[in-house]
């Protein structure tokens, strides 16, 4: 396959109804809009979420709970991540940097750093925040645990 032989699928592309072209086009007269009201009118679009005068779903639902707009997002990444990383890569440091060529964040990340998991050596860690258990490993183990 190739963009020379490219093609619709089939019947997906219907002719489109002619509407408004006289009473020989089978819609002619009102042009399938009906008689009278706004919906017969040129210029009329009903409002989005509108449903025939029915109470819409945005007004039957109810609202609860808001969007914090102060909330700072980190990438959570755990301690025995940083240790498989480690051992892996043979490092005793860590950093941002280290984790956006690994793969374990995006370069625009904040890092926080969780205490899941043991390490089992000494690592410097520099990250944009840290969990008490977090630093408290990594710091048991002799290592540095340095906020950015």
């Amino acid at each position: 396959m190739d963009l020379s032989n490219l093609k619709p699928a089939p019947n997906s592309t219907g002719k489109n109804k002619r509407i408004g072209r006289g009473q020989g086009s089978g819609r002619g007269g009102t042009s399938t809009r009906g008689h009278k009201g706004a919906g017969s009118r040129s210029g009329y679009s009903k409002k989005r979420g509108f449903e025939g005068g029915q109470m819409p779903l945005y007004r039957r639902v109810p609202k609860f709970g808001f969007k914090n707009f102060n909330r700072i997002e980190y990438r959570g990444i755990n301690i025995d991540t940083l240790q498989s990383l480690a051992e892996k890569l043979n490092l005793s440091v860590i950093d941002p940097g280290t984790l956006v060529s690994n793969g374990l964040a995006s370069k625009n990340d904040l890092i926080k750093i969780l205490g899941r998991g043991e390490l089992k050596g000494k690592l410097e860690v520099k990250a944009h925040a840290f969990t008490e258990k977090a630093k408290s490993e990594i710091e048991a183990k002799g290592g540095i645990a340095s906020k950015i």
